[in-house]
């Protein structure tokens, strides 16, 4: 059974105390998961060996960092390696997510890279896939996340591609307010797997966790968590609060 996971990113969000006590409060909510159930906290570098000795005594609760570089070390000021990442007792790190995209130019063959050293280092990358407004609105959103998938991911061995998990974000739809309907979730989430199916096989296909990443609310996330091939979610705005995250944990399946 896939694992299904919500997936907190704070982004450039928050200071130290508030993440402590943001962490906190979800820690001490006493959630039980299932042992099919995973919660991350996507937190902001400075902040991951905080959060790192905060969940490290909570089973299935792990950090993960927003972002890596692509080479092992060297003269990169303010860039961030695996093996830095490692040293921390990290074992997530979110890689392509569309802020990425968008402001800092990275490419699919930036993120192939970077998935790569994610691997090596035995990191569990979260990649982020998923279409603008423009794209949408023309109905291109399955070619243009086939892309996406193919340029990044593909060049992996099957066995390799199944410790990627796959965060599809609609674009359109972060920090809008608009999210993609139940249905409009399923439909893609269903897309982006039979393309992982054709590539490898239906059974790689079915081992791989596809969260979705669009303004995901407690109000929400259960119709959108019981699609059967959304497995959870990448939640950005609604993280920050815990009521709101602490239900969409509790939403999972």
């Amino acid at each position: 059974m896939r694992k299904q996971i919500a997936a907190a990113n704070w982004k450039m969000n928050l200071t130290l105390q508030q993440g402590e006590t943001l962490l906190d409060e979800i820690t001490a909510a006493g959630i039980a998961l299932a042992s099919n159930q995973q919660v991350i906290f996507a937190v902001p570098s400075p902040y991951l060996p905080m959060a790192e000795a905060r969940l490290g005594s909570f089973a299935d609760f792990d950090a993960s960092a927003q972002n890596i570089y692509h080479k092992e070390s060297g003269a990169y000021t303010g860039e961030i390696s695996a093996a830095m990442l490692v040293s921390l007792g990290i074992k997530f790190v979110v890689i392509g997510h569309s802020e990425r995209r968008e402001y800092f130019s990275e490419s699919n063959a930036d993120l192939a890279a970077k998935v790569d050293i994610a691997l090596k280092h035995e990191l569990t990358p979260i990649f982020c896939c998923g279409e603008p407004l423009e794209i949408r609105e023309k109905e291109g959103q399955n070619a243009y996340v086939a892309k996406q998938l193919e340029e990044s991911l593909f060049h992996l061995s099957a066995d390799d591609i199944k410790k990627v998990v796959i965060a599809y974000e609609p674009i359109w739809a972060i920090g809008t307010g608009r999210t993609a309907s139940t249905e409009q979730a399923q439909e893609i989430h269903a897309y982006l797997r039979s393309v992982i199916a054709k590539k490898y096989s239906d059974a790689v296909a079915g081992e791989i966790s596809i969260l979705y990443g669009g303004s995901v609310k407690a109000a929400n996330a259960v119709e959108l968590f019981s699609s059967p091939d959304v497995d959870g979610g990448l939640v950005g705005g609604a993280s920050l609060i815990p009521a709101e995250f602490i239900a969409i944990i509790k939403a999972l399946k």
